[in-house]
Protein backbone atom coordinates (compact mmCIF):
# COMPACT_ATOMS: atom_id res chain seq x y z
CA UNK A 1 0.00 0.00 0.00
CA UNK A 2 1.40 3.71 -0.65
CA UNK A 3 0.55 6.46 1.86
CA UNK A 4 -2.51 8.78 0.95
CA UNK A 5 -2.16 11.63 -1.55
CA UNK A 6 1.38 9.75 -3.37
CA UNK A 7 1.70 8.90 -6.54
CA UNK A 8 0.80 5.38 -7.75
CA UNK A 9 -2.37 4.79 -5.87
CA UNK A 10 -3.99 1.52 -7.55
CA UNK A 11 -8.54 1.72 -7.43
CA UNK A 12 -10.11 -1.61 -8.72
CA UNK A 13 -13.60 -1.59 -10.30
CA UNK A 14 -15.68 -4.31 -10.81
CA UNK A 15 -17.02 -2.91 -13.80
CA UNK A 16 -20.00 -4.04 -16.25
CA UNK A 17 -22.74 -1.52 -16.24
CA UNK A 18 -22.79 1.71 -17.94
CA UNK A 19 -22.09 3.77 -14.85
CA UNK A 20 -18.62 1.46 -14.47
CA UNK A 21 -17.40 1.86 -18.25
CA UNK A 22 -17.53 5.56 -17.42
CA UNK A 23 -16.12 5.57 -14.22
CA UNK A 24 -12.37 4.44 -15.11
CA UNK A 25 -12.16 7.42 -17.94
CA UNK A 26 -13.95 10.14 -15.19
CA UNK A 27 -11.66 8.80 -12.60
CA UNK A 28 -8.24 9.41 -14.90
CA UNK A 29 -9.60 12.79 -16.26
CA UNK A 30 -9.64 13.69 -12.18
CA UNK A 31 -6.38 12.32 -11.54
CA UNK A 32 -4.25 11.86 -14.42
CA UNK A 33 -1.37 11.56 -12.58
CA UNK A 34 -0.75 9.25 -9.90
CA UNK A 35 -3.83 6.77 -10.55
CA UNK A 36 -3.66 3.73 -11.70
CA UNK A 37 -7.47 2.36 -12.61
CA UNK A 38 -8.54 -1.39 -14.00
CA UNK A 39 -11.47 -2.11 -14.15
CA UNK A 40 -12.75 -5.68 -14.17
CA UNK A 41 -15.56 -7.80 -16.10
CA UNK A 42 -16.79 -10.96 -16.00
CA UNK A 43 -16.74 -12.30 -19.16
CA UNK A 44 -20.27 -13.57 -18.80
CA UNK A 45 -21.03 -11.58 -22.33
CA UNK A 46 -19.22 -12.81 -25.76
CA UNK A 47 -18.56 -9.15 -26.26
CA UNK A 48 -18.35 -6.53 -23.20
CA UNK A 49 -18.30 -3.28 -23.78
CA UNK A 50 -15.03 -1.89 -22.21
CA UNK A 51 -14.46 0.61 -19.82
CA UNK A 52 -13.61 4.43 -21.43
CA UNK A 53 -9.81 4.38 -20.04
CA UNK A 54 -7.90 2.15 -17.81
CA UNK A 55 -6.75 -1.08 -17.83
CA UNK A 56 -8.85 -4.35 -18.00
CA UNK A 57 -9.11 -7.87 -17.20
CA UNK A 58 -11.69 -10.14 -17.97
CA UNK A 59 -12.60 -13.06 -15.44
CA UNK A 60 -13.48 -14.18 -11.94
CA UNK A 61 -10.90 -14.01 -9.34
CA UNK A 62 -12.11 -17.12 -7.92
CA UNK A 63 -14.11 -16.34 -4.89
CA UNK A 64 -13.51 -14.06 -1.85
CA UNK A 65 -10.17 -15.37 -1.27
CA UNK A 66 -9.17 -14.58 -4.70
CA UNK A 67 -10.49 -11.32 -4.91
CA UNK A 68 -8.38 -10.84 -1.66
CA UNK A 69 -5.23 -11.73 -3.28
CA UNK A 70 -5.18 -9.85 -6.27
CA UNK A 71 -6.07 -7.39 -3.87
CA UNK A 72 -2.71 -7.81 -1.95
CA UNK A 73 -0.79 -8.79 -5.18
CA UNK A 74 -1.57 -5.38 -7.11
CA UNK A 75 -1.22 -3.51 -4.05
CA UNK A 76 -4.73 -2.30 -4.78
CA UNK A 77 -5.64 1.16 -2.36
CA UNK A 78 -9.71 1.28 -2.89
CA UNK A 79 -12.03 -1.03 -4.24
CA UNK A 80 -15.38 -0.18 -5.86
CA UNK A 81 -18.30 -2.58 -6.75
CA UNK A 82 -19.85 -0.88 -10.06
CA UNK A 83 -21.54 -4.23 -11.20
CA UNK A 84 -25.13 -4.88 -11.48
CA UNK A 85 -27.45 -4.27 -8.34
CA UNK A 86 -28.74 -8.02 -8.96
CA UNK A 87 -24.94 -9.57 -8.96
CA UNK A 88 -25.44 -10.82 -5.23
CA UNK A 89 -22.71 -12.62 -5.30
CA UNK A 90 -19.99 -10.23 -6.68
CA UNK A 91 -20.96 -7.88 -4.13
CA UNK A 92 -20.68 -10.37 -1.35
CA UNK A 93 -17.37 -11.50 -2.28
CA UNK A 94 -16.06 -7.83 -2.67
CA UNK A 95 -17.38 -7.30 1.04
CA UNK A 96 -15.62 -10.30 1.97
CA UNK A 97 -12.56 -9.78 0.33
CA UNK A 98 -12.23 -5.91 1.62
CA UNK A 99 -12.76 -6.99 5.06
CA UNK A 100 -9.94 -9.67 5.00
CA UNK A 101 -7.46 -7.22 2.93
CA UNK A 102 -8.38 -3.70 4.78
CA UNK A 103 -8.72 -2.03 1.68
CA UNK A 104 -11.51 0.36 1.64
CA UNK A 105 -14.73 -0.40 -0.43
CA UNK A 106 -17.00 2.06 -2.13
CA UNK A 107 -20.34 0.49 -4.14
CA UNK A 108 -21.79 2.88 -6.94
CA UNK A 109 -25.51 2.14 -7.59
CA UNK A 110 -27.64 3.55 -10.11
CA UNK A 111 -30.86 4.40 -8.23
CA UNK A 112 -33.95 2.10 -8.61
CA UNK A 113 -37.11 2.79 -10.74
CA UNK A 114 -40.03 4.72 -9.28
CA UNK A 115 -43.78 3.93 -10.43
CA UNK A 116 -45.78 6.56 -11.83
CA UNK A 117 -49.23 7.25 -12.06
CA UNK A 118 -50.54 4.59 -14.59
CA UNK A 119 -47.82 2.15 -14.16
CA UNK A 120 -49.25 -1.18 -13.34
CA UNK A 121 -46.70 -2.54 -11.65
CA UNK A 122 -46.75 -6.00 -10.01
CA UNK A 123 -43.14 -5.92 -7.07
CA UNK A 124 -41.78 -9.62 -6.92
CA UNK A 125 -38.77 -10.82 -4.82
CA UNK A 126 -37.58 -12.94 -7.17
CA UNK A 127 -37.67 -14.94 -11.07
CA UNK A 128 -39.76 -17.68 -9.46
CA UNK A 129 -42.46 -15.34 -7.92
CA UNK A 130 -42.33 -13.43 -10.95
CA UNK A 131 -43.15 -16.52 -12.87
CA UNK A 132 -45.95 -17.89 -10.65
CA UNK A 133 -48.15 -14.62 -11.29
CA UNK A 134 -47.74 -14.68 -15.05
CA UNK A 135 -50.55 -17.15 -15.78
CA UNK A 136 -52.86 -14.52 -14.01
CA UNK A 137 -52.00 -11.71 -16.22
CA UNK A 138 -51.56 -12.19 -19.56
CA UNK A 139 -50.16 -15.01 -22.52
CA UNK A 140 -47.86 -13.06 -24.61
CA UNK A 141 -44.53 -12.32 -22.02
CA UNK A 142 -41.72 -10.20 -22.56
CA UNK A 143 -38.56 -11.08 -20.58
CA UNK A 144 -36.29 -9.10 -20.07
CA UNK A 145 -34.35 -10.30 -17.02
CA UNK A 146 -31.35 -12.06 -18.58
CA UNK A 147 -30.58 -15.11 -20.31
CA UNK A 148 -28.93 -16.83 -16.87
CA UNK A 149 -32.62 -17.18 -15.02
CA UNK A 150 -34.54 -18.83 -17.44
CA UNK A 151 -35.05 -21.94 -15.53
CA UNK A 152 -37.48 -20.61 -13.22
CA UNK A 153 -40.05 -20.16 -16.51
CA UNK A 154 -39.39 -23.65 -17.95
CA UNK A 155 -42.32 -25.71 -16.22
CA UNK A 156 -44.71 -22.83 -18.02
CA UNK A 157 -45.65 -24.10 -21.21
CA UNK A 158 -48.84 -21.75 -22.43
CA UNK A 159 -47.63 -18.48 -21.97
CA UNK A 160 -45.20 -17.28 -25.28
CA UNK A 161 -42.79 -15.99 -24.51
CA UNK A 162 -40.10 -13.38 -26.13
CA UNK A 163 -36.87 -13.51 -24.54
CA UNK A 164 -34.13 -10.57 -25.09
CA UNK A 165 -30.72 -10.74 -24.21
CA UNK A 166 -27.20 -9.64 -24.85
CA UNK A 167 -26.45 -13.20 -26.08
CA UNK A 168 -28.44 -15.98 -26.61
CA UNK A 169 -29.87 -17.97 -23.87
CA UNK A 170 -28.75 -21.84 -22.89
CA UNK A 171 -30.09 -23.96 -20.24
CA UNK A 172 -33.56 -24.98 -19.55
CA UNK A 173 -36.05 -22.24 -20.96
CA UNK A 174 -39.37 -22.04 -21.61
CA UNK A 175 -41.02 -24.68 -24.08
CA UNK A 176 -42.83 -21.24 -26.70
CA UNK A 177 -40.22 -19.00 -26.57
CA UNK A 178 -38.60 -16.68 -29.04
CA UNK A 179 -35.03 -14.90 -28.70
CA UNK A 180 -34.66 -11.24 -29.62
CA UNK A 181 -30.52 -10.67 -29.14
CA UNK A 182 -29.82 -7.06 -28.51
CA UNK A 183 -28.18 -4.72 -25.87
CA UNK A 184 -28.90 -1.45 -24.54
CA UNK A 185 -29.65 1.91 -24.56
CA UNK A 186 -33.43 1.54 -26.13
CA UNK A 187 -35.46 4.12 -27.21
CA UNK A 188 -39.23 5.07 -26.33
CA UNK A 189 -40.54 4.22 -30.56
CA UNK A 190 -38.60 1.14 -30.59
CA UNK A 191 -40.02 -0.19 -27.51
CA UNK A 192 -43.51 0.80 -28.66
CA UNK A 193 -42.93 -0.92 -31.94
CA UNK A 194 -41.74 -3.94 -29.86
CA UNK A 195 -44.88 -4.33 -27.91
CA UNK A 196 -47.10 -3.33 -30.86
CA UNK A 197 -45.34 -6.26 -33.46
CA UNK A 198 -45.11 -9.30 -30.75
CA UNK A 199 -48.50 -8.22 -29.23
CA UNK A 200 -47.15 -8.16 -26.08
CA UNK A 201 -49.45 -8.33 -22.75
CA UNK A 202 -47.01 -8.51 -19.59
CA UNK A 203 -43.65 -7.16 -19.32
CA UNK A 204 -41.31 -8.92 -16.72
CA UNK A 205 -37.98 -7.29 -16.14
CA UNK A 206 -35.69 -6.56 -12.66
CA UNK A 207 -35.53 -3.09 -11.08
CA UNK A 208 -31.85 -2.58 -12.66
CA UNK A 209 -32.49 1.08 -12.62
CA UNK A 210 -31.09 3.77 -15.07
CA UNK A 211 -32.05 5.19 -18.42
CA UNK A 212 -30.96 2.61 -20.96
CA UNK A 213 -33.53 0.34 -20.19
CA UNK A 214 -36.32 2.56 -19.04
CA UNK A 215 -38.24 3.45 -22.26
CA UNK A 216 -39.57 -0.33 -21.73
CA UNK A 217 -41.78 0.84 -18.80
CA UNK A 218 -43.16 4.06 -20.41
CA UNK A 219 -44.27 2.02 -23.68
CA UNK A 220 -46.02 -0.39 -21.11
CA UNK A 221 -47.89 2.30 -19.64
CA UNK A 222 -48.86 3.98 -22.68
CA UNK A 223 -51.01 1.04 -23.77
CA UNK A 224 -51.57 -0.63 -19.98
CA UNK A 225 -49.59 -3.60 -20.44
CA UNK A 226 -49.17 -4.70 -16.35
CA UNK A 227 -45.36 -5.24 -15.43
CA UNK A 228 -43.89 -8.07 -13.22
CA UNK A 229 -40.91 -6.20 -11.42
CA UNK A 230 -38.41 -8.31 -9.38
CA UNK A 231 -37.51 -5.71 -6.34
CA UNK A 232 -33.65 -5.38 -5.75
CA UNK A 233 -31.78 -7.53 -3.28
CA UNK A 234 -30.44 -6.01 0.00
CA UNK A 235 -26.59 -4.75 -0.67
CA UNK A 236 -24.26 -5.83 1.99
CA UNK A 237 -24.20 -4.23 5.65
CA UNK A 238 -22.27 -1.31 6.12
CA UNK A 239 -20.91 -0.67 2.26
CA UNK A 240 -20.92 3.16 1.66
CA UNK A 241 -22.51 3.52 -1.44
CA UNK A 242 -22.57 6.37 -4.12
CA UNK A 243 -25.37 6.46 -6.90
CA UNK A 244 -23.45 8.12 -10.24
CA UNK A 245 -20.10 8.45 -10.94
CA UNK A 246 -19.38 11.78 -10.35
CA UNK A 247 -20.41 11.23 -6.59
CA UNK A 248 -17.66 7.92 -6.86
CA UNK A 249 -15.01 10.32 -8.08
CA UNK A 250 -15.51 13.32 -5.12
CA UNK A 251 -15.03 10.01 -2.37
CA UNK A 252 -12.11 8.52 -4.10
CA UNK A 253 -10.18 12.52 -4.49
CA UNK A 254 -10.94 12.35 -0.32
CA UNK A 255 -9.85 8.82 0.53
CA UNK A 256 -7.01 9.25 -1.85
CA UNK A 257 -5.74 12.35 -2.33
CA UNK A 258 -6.93 14.41 0.77
CA UNK A 259 -9.24 16.22 -2.11
CA UNK A 260 -11.96 18.31 -0.11
CA UNK A 261 -15.67 16.68 -1.18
Amino acid sequence: MTRPGRPGRHVLVLGGTTEGRRLAGELLAAHPTGLRVTTSLAGRVAAPRLPEAGEVRIGGFGGPAGLADWLREHAVDLLIDATHPFAVRVGANAALAAGETGVPLLALRRPGWTPVPGDRWHPVDSLAEAAGLLPTLGSRILLTTGRLGLAAFAHLAEPWFLVRSVDPPTGPCPPRMGVLTARGPFDLDGERALLREYRIDVLVTKDSGGTATAPKLTAAREVGVPVVIVRRPEPPAGVPTVTDPAEAVARVGALLFDTPR
